[in-house]
């Protein structure tokens, strides 16, 4: 049992105690949130296409753009298809990993303590190179 005056320590802050004012009002807001989307999706169906044909393939497959340039890296490591089978997944797999490892480790690669980019001119160079490195394999992805 809370005392009226325990009551009144709580709320001289200006605080409403978290159970049951912001529960309660957290329940009311997911309540209303649900019966919109219930509400919607009984009255308002998707459009439906047509069935898929698994025997029919599109005549280009392509990604989203931000998987375009992981999609080009990977079309282009099947020119690695002479050293055998396994050579272009494995170095389509390995070649982005070491690149995104490369982004992870590039801080504690240059140790300059300088927050300038311009006395950073290996760390800025790696970072340049691998931006646009993503930015023309994008490109060359979606446009060819």
């Amino acid at each position: 049992m809370e005392s009226e005056e325990n009551r009144g320590k709580q709320w001289r802050y200006g605080h409403e105690p978290f159970y049951p004012h912001h529960i309660i009002k957290q329940v009311i807001q997911i309540s209303v949130v649900l019966a919109i989307l219930i509400f919607l999706s009984s009255t308002v169906p998707p459009p439906m296409l047509p069935k898929a044909d698994p025997f029919i393939s599109p005549d280009r497959i392509r990604p989203d753009w931000y998987f375009l340039a992981a999609y080009q890296f990977l079309k282009l490591a099947d020119g690695f298809s002479f050293l055998g089978p396994w050579a272009p997944k494995f170095i389509g797999v390995i070649g982005q990993g070491a690149g995104a490892l490369l982004l992870l480790f590039l801080p504690f690669l240059d140790r300059n303590p300088s927050p300038r980019p311009g006395h950073r001119p290996r760390a800025m160079s790696i970072g340049v190179v691998i931006i646009v490195t993503y930015i023309i394999l994008t490109f060359w992805g979606y446009y060819w």
